[in-house]
């Protein structure tokens, strides 16, 4: 029983049987950007490196924006990435935040989607700590089928066929089967 859908069951999905044609989520991507340094900048990674169990990288501004007080390579946000089966439960956890409601505009034509999440203790498992305080995060799914590797990988890199990317209606049929997600 692979994602929530027995092996045997007679619906058909738009893949058919090819395990190379199924979608699969490739990683999630945690993102907390509070817009400047210091200490509320450690405390947002101490959120993430709680949630995920991975130290989050610090990120730096592009550009300077004079009106927000930010000047280019300035420390302004914390993101983390995952991968593998950690993803998938992380993305659970995740969606149950949100009601496992995300609009259909979330969506790209490469079938990876994104939502936001107000406050980091709507997530499951998550309690309120004073001297951390409360952070909203932006969360990005990147989703794929077996072997886009092809495309990333430094030697012999090659192009994925039409055919063979993920479209946006696809991965909405995958997340609401699969992923039990209602998209509005």
């Amino acid at each position: 029983m692979e994602g929530g859908v027995e092996a045997g069951s007679r619906e058909a999905d738009p893949w058919g049987d090819n395990p190379m044609r199924r979608p699969v989520i490739r990683s999630v991507t945690l993102n907390i950007c509070v817009g400047r340094g210091g200490e509320i900048l450690q405390r947002a990674g101490s959120v993430l490196e709680e949630l995920t169990g991975q130290k989050p990288v610090v990120r730096k501004a592009k550009r300077t924006i004079r009106d927000f007080g930010i000047r280019k390579g300035d420390s302004i946000a914390v993101s983390v990435t995952v991968r593998g089966e950690k993803a998938g439960a992380l993305l659970n956890r995740l969606l149950d935040a949100v009601g496992r409601r995300v609009r259909a505009s979330s969506f790209d034509n490469e079938g990876n989607f994104a939502f936001g999440i107000r406050e980091h203790i709507d997530i499951p498992g998550m309690k309120y700590k004073a001297e951390i305080g409360i952070f909203g995060m932006d969360v990005a799914v990147s989703m794929g089928r077996p072997g886009y590797r092809v495309a990333k990988r430094r030697i012999k890199r090659r192009r994925i066929p039409r055919r063979h990317r993920l479209g946006r209606e696809e991965s909405i049929y995958y997340a609401q089967k699969y992923l039990n997600m209602e998209v509005t």
